[in-house]
């Protein structure tokens, strides 16, 4: 056993190979160090200092920040470090609001655990925190409240280094020092695109998703209304877990019959518009292909990254496909059905993305002043309510969603996914639809979690050159390519790193749970035996009683630049 190639944590050897920090050396004999500032996506910051080890000299070293090295023999827990750590954790809680019972992230609160798991009984150092809240509720998406934050900056982190976007920084100096936007504005004001990723890292509950379940409620107990929900395909597998079921169980049926205990009247799955959005995604991409205008297409899905183009590239507007999201064509169907009868309509979609609250706000989907979708409420938000209601959500019966809008397609299915539409529309242009021919689609390029996903397809008497990205820095990066003045003929983004399955509004999960979103999304779509959006009987009826006549109208839409 050669000293060059291993380390010694707590009287046991670990071999070196590879890994960038001490932290990952330790992980790997079963020990999990405290932490507040470390993520394995973001930048080292080492600010926290709670993962602090001792050497073999008896120094303390930080684990997130320092190599590991052969031959160093390392400490985790001596009565120093659990009083060192101890004395950070009263520190923090000195200076933090104490409203845990009331506090959105009570039981989810990173601080609330480590405070558990080291038996704070009693703080020592006077309470310094504001006695009122410090909050900015301006963003129909998010809500800060320095009041709770830690300034462990790993929202900071997020937003410039994976979202490039740099809403928020640190601001002032020592005792006075807060994230900030610039200049203290509010944050509906900043670069801010709502895409929540700020809030699915941050430890405490100094950011959190935007609270819309009061008008929720509101509404289903107002029976003059008629209350409808549908329901967004990444949100089927994240919502198991926090019920006691496996990560990635597809649980759409018990999400129908919960929905409906809770007084829903009318129950859809998005999955059906996906299916329209490939229809006329497809059919609008082969257009600009045979015109060659306005060429890549870039897909329009994705809230936040519509926000981000308004704000920072409006040159790529005319890239934009027209196309509405799955979200706002389901809307815009069923109550363009409502208006026409005279009905007291109230729409409301459950949806994995915190973004889509502002796209549910803008003008372009308003009829007269009314909203298409008149509330949104993320996972996190179902799942409070499901509580809320008393439902033992492990024994419900799977229920099927209402009709007329009860079919999908696999390929509607993995919309929830990165590389998901462009899977999609590729099984719609297909020439076969054969079993063969759609593992040979599964298998062109865009599947998998990396953030930028490149591959040429044959198509006609061209090639096409295709891009999949996920995470806003990665789409930076495509976008500055296409600048330089590389080809590409379509360009998947999807601001959230991996798809709407991470998006802001869903559990928070680690990376093997991700990965079993994914594979929860892609396994409801071989059970489907439909697996091509123009194979799917209800579009075809669908498009049969008018709906293309009114494809202007509800199902496409033009974008201007965002002030």
């Amino acid at each position: 056993m050669p000293d060059k190639k291993y380390l010694t944590v707590d009287g046991i050897p670990v071999e070196i190979n590879g890994e960038r920090n001490l932290l990952e050396v330790i992980s790997k004999v079963g020990i999990k160090l405290p932490t507040f500032c470390y993520h394995t996506g973001l930048s080292i910051y080492g600010a926290c200092r709670m993962c602090m080890v001792e050497n073999e000299k008896g120094g303390l070293e930080a684990a997130c920040s320092t190599p590991p090295r052969a031959g160093m023999n390392i400490r985790t827990n001596t009565e120093r470090l659990r009083r060192y750590r101890k004395n950070i954790l009263e520190l923090i809680l000195a200076n933090h609001c104490g409203d845990c019972t009331t506090c959105d992230n009570n039981g989810l609160c990173k601080l609330q655990s480590l405070a558990d798991r080291y038996n704070i009984e009693g703080i020592r150092f006077p309470n310094t925190a504001k006695s009122t809240k410090d909050d900015d509720t301006s963003s129909l998406c998010i809500v800060r409240d320095n009041g709770k934050c830690i300034l462990c900056g790993d929202c900071v982190r997020m937003c410039k280094e994976i979202q490039n976007v740099g809403a928020i920084d640190f601001a002032h100096r020592g005792s006075k020092m807060v994230i900030s936007t610039a200049f203290g504005k509010p944050l509906a004001e900043s670069p801010c695109v709502g895409c929540g990723q700020c809030a699915a890292v941050c430890p405490t509950g100094a950011i959190i998703v935007k609270n819309d379940m009061g008008k929720v409620w509101k509404a289903i107990d107002d029976r003059s209304k008629k209350v409808t929900v549908q329901v967004a395909p990444a949100v089927r597998v994240a919502v198991g877990k926090e019920f006691g079921l496996p990560e990635g169980a597809n649980v759409m049926g018990k999400i129908v019959a919960a929905l409906h205990r809770m007084g829903f009247d009318q129950v859809y799955d998005t999955t059906l518009s996906a299916d329209i959005t490939v229809m006329e995604e497809s059919k609008e991409f082969l257009e600009r292909v045979e015109k060659g205008e306005n060429m890549p297409l870039m897909t329009s899905c994705c809230p936040g990254w519509i926000q981000y183009v308004e704000k920072k590239h409006p040159e790529l507007l005319p890239n934009i496909s027209t196309c509405r999201s799955p979200m706002q064509m389901l809307a815009s169907i069923v109550k363009d059905e409502t208006r026409s009868k005279g009905e007291d309509m109230f729409h409301v979609a459950v949806m994995p993305c915190t973004a889509k609250k502002f796209e549910a706000a803008r003008d372009e989907f308003k009829v007269n002043g009314d909203p298409n979708v008149d509330a949104v409420i993320t996972t996190q938000e179902l799942i409070s309510m499901i509580k809320e209601s008393g439902i033992i959500f492990e024994d419900l019966d799977p229920e099927a969603v209402d009709m007329p809008y009860g079919t999908i397609s696999g390929a509607g299915v993995i919309f929830g996914v990165t590389g998901g539409v462009t899977e999609a529309v590729l099984r719609r242009v297909a020439e076969s639809k054969s079993r063969t021919a759609l593992l040979t689609v599964a298998n062109c390029g865009q599947r998998g979690k990396e953030g930028i996903k490149e591959f040429d397809l044959e198509f006609a008497d061209t090639k096409l050159h295709i891009a999949v990205v996920s995470g806003l820095k990665n789409a930076e990066i495509v976008i500055k390519r296409l600048q330089a003045g590389e080809k590409f003929d379509l360009i998947e983004v999807m601001a959230c790193p991996g798809g709407c399955i991470n998006g802001g509004g869903q559990p928070f999960t680690r990376s093997a749970g991700k990965e079993k979103r994914a594979k929860g999304l892609y396994e409801a779509d071989k059970l489907l035996s439909i697996r091509s959006s123009d194979d799917n009987p209800v579009i075809k009826s669908l498009y049969k009683n008018g709906l293309g006549e009114k494809a202007h109208e509800l199902l496409h839409v033009h974008y201007g630049k965002h002030e």
